[in-house]
């Protein structure tokens, strides 16, 4: 495989696509741990 051949759109395109999910991903499960303690927290109140 040829590096020099790829396009500098490839060489920025495929780490922005890296980097949203990685952000969408951290979003969704701090999101999940969040809901996950307040559940918990009111099953131990009750």
């Amino acid at each position: 495989m040829n590096f020099a051949d790829m396009p500098v759109e490839h060489m920025l395109y495929i780490p922005g696509v890296l980097l949203v999910g990685l952000a969408f991903g951290f979003r969704l499960g701090a999101k999940s741990a969040r809901e996950e303690l307040a559940r918990r927290e009111r099953e131990r109140r009750r």
